[in-house]
């Protein structure tokens, strides 16, 4: 693959991830559709797509991916949406990165994985960040959505921990959809009274399920094995910035300086633990060729 393609692919990957969060705040602030039916339509239409590139790969469907694993990609479409009720793009999108690394970088904690100085000093700075944006005040995002966002970040960083050893990321992904569909639609029945749709939201919601989610994905998944890991674990922090540009020229929503510094913190903060750890990594990968080199000169 090219360099000029990675890049492309990389990008277009990235802007369709931040334009989950600008589809759902656009379909749940300027048309009547609800945040149950919203999941749904999302999750099926992302089913959908994910089913046909597979197909398309293949010549053939074999169902992947685990009932557990679906749960909590419901769970995070669901807290997703709802979320998106009420909080701005770009602040949904930081508290969401934000919740999903801190729960992977947990995992490895208490995994038994030991965390660096400049790691530890990384940590404190993002969950800084992350307190400093929500503590009271004028400019504080609502807290019921914000609890919200948190949760489906959670949810996100533990379909991502159980994603990692699961196999053809594209078919378990195109699996996992199809089994959390219908509990969407359970969702939506049980909140029948409060549900409402129209055309726009109706297509809000395929635009998110179909392109952002499902196309963004398997385009994601093509482009990764070219990119190295640090690469790819650092690109990702362009997603929240790339919603807040989005959210402020599409949507008119304010930049407010509490969301600025947050931002810094937190995605600063990742940054120092990702390429930490990476650096940590190659020179642990390194240091055992040194030593054999030198053992075979000896």
């Amino acid at each position: 693959m090219s360099y000029a393609r990675i890049i492309a692919l990389t990008s277009l990957a990235m802007i369709a991830f931040a334009g989950n969060s600008l589809l759902c705040r656009v379909a749940l602030k300027h048309t009547s559709i609800d945040a149950a039916s919203f999941t749904t339509i999302r999750l099926i239409s992302g089913a959908v797509m994910l089913w046909l590139v597979v197909l398309m790969k293949r010549g053939t469907y074999a169902s992947g991916g685990s009932w557990l694993s679906a749960f909590a990609l419901f769970a995070y479409a669901a807290g997703f949406s709802f979320a998106y009720v009420s909080l701005p793009a770009a602040t949904g999108a930081l508290l969401l990165f934000g919740a999903v690394q801190a729960t992977m970088i947990g995992y490895g904690v208490w995994a038994g994985e030991r965390l660096l100085k400049l790691q530890l000093v990384g940590l404190v700075l993002a969950l800084g960040g992350l307190v400093g944006l929500l503590l009271p005040g004028l400019s504080a995002p609502p807290l019921y959505g914000s609890v919200l966002m948190l949760g489906a970040g959670v949810a996100w960083g533990i379909y991502s921990l159980r994603g990692k050893s699961a196999g053809d990321p594209t078919g378990v992904t195109a699996g996992n959809f199809l089994r959390a569909s219908p509990v969407a639609v359970a969702l939506s029945i049980i909140m029948l009274n409060g549900s409402s749709l129209d055309a726009a939201g109706f297509w809000y919601a395929v635009s998110s399920g179909a392109l952002a989610s499902g196309v963004g994905y398997a385009i994601w998944y093509t482009v990764l094995p070219a990119l190295k890991a640090t690469n790819a674990a650092t690109v990702q922090l362009s997603v929240p910035i790339i919603a807040a540009f989005g959210g402020i020229v599409i949507l008119g929503e304010p930049i407010t300086p509490r969301l600025v510094l947050a931002s810094v913190a937190i995605l600063g903060g990742i940054a120092l633990v990702i390429l930490e750890k990476q650096h940590t990594n190659g020179a642990q990968q390194i240091a055992p060729a040194d030593r054999a080199r030198k053992q075979a000169v000896r």
